[in-house]
């Protein structure tokens, strides 16, 4: 229920955005920079607003000569950091299909950068973690590196919290290097990221070991139903009564 209040009504969201996202004003282009603004607020202080980033998409659809691909990649960035919930995939909803942008001074990098950022979010969907690193780590994707995740503040370390939710429900114990694996990390940064998940590392052994949540703990469930005389026997009289 937090979460989805937090996603409906971010804390950071300002009260001009408020009306922007909530109200008709959301369907003027005049707004679109202000909203676009936000988005490169959103960047640089690690915020994040689905809603408000959505609402950019919406009015590029209806005004395609206001399209900016860096703005739509800066977005879909954002929302990979949101897996697992479906803020990617709303997003590509809004995407349509069209011709690459010739009216830009450079050439439009979405056509090419986009595949890149879907099998990113189907790594992440997927909990194919190690993979998304290498993939990420790979000279393919080394100008969404240079150009967009370099600006986009706490990116990697928003990532490395996604596979934290997904080893958080699903383990007790894990392997450190299996661990390391799964957020680009080893030795004493992944020593300090383990600390400051609040889980435990056994030096000696090689295992980080995570506290129990209702999660990653399987307990049997026993339901009973308690069906009384005259209860069954209304059922009966309205089974021979349909006779």
């Amino acid at each position: 229920m937090a979460a989805t209040t937090a996603w409906l009504s971010p804390p950071s969201r300002t009260e001009l955005i408020e009306n922007l996202v909530s109200g008709v004003d959301r369907y003027n282009p005049s707004n679109v920079g202000i909203l676009e603004d936000y988005l490169y607020h959103q960047i640089r202080s690690e915020e994040y607003d689905c809603l408000a980033n959505l609402a950019i998409l919406k009015l590029y659809q209806f005004n395609p000569d206001l399209f900016n691909p860096d703005v739509v990649i800066n977005i879909l960035l954002k929302a990979l950091t949101a897996e697992p919930f479906p803020d990617f995939n709303l997003c590509i909803s809004l995407l349509d299909d069209r011709p690459p942008n010739s009216s830009l001074d450079e050439p439009d990098p979405l056509p090419t950068l986009l595949p890149l950022l879907m099998n990113l979010y189907n790594l992440l969907h997927q909990c194919r973690f190690s993979a998304f690193w290498v993939l990420y780590r790979s000279d393919e994707l080394e100008v969404i590196r240079e150009n967009y995740t370099v600006e986009c503040a706490g990116f990697e370390d928003a990532i490395r919290e996604v596979a934290a939710r997904s080893v958080r429900a699903t383990f007790t114990r894990i392997n450190s290097e299996r661990l390391g694996t799964y957020v680009d990390l080893s030795g004493p940064e992944l020593e300090a990221w383990v600390a400051k998940q609040r889980w435990t590392f056994d030096s000696s052994t090689g295992v980080v070991s995570i506290p129990p949540n209702p999660d990653n703990q399987i307990e049997s469930v026993v339901i009973q139903e308690h069906i009384k005389l005259p209860q069954l026997s209304k059922v009966i009289s309205h089974t021979v009564q349909v006779k």
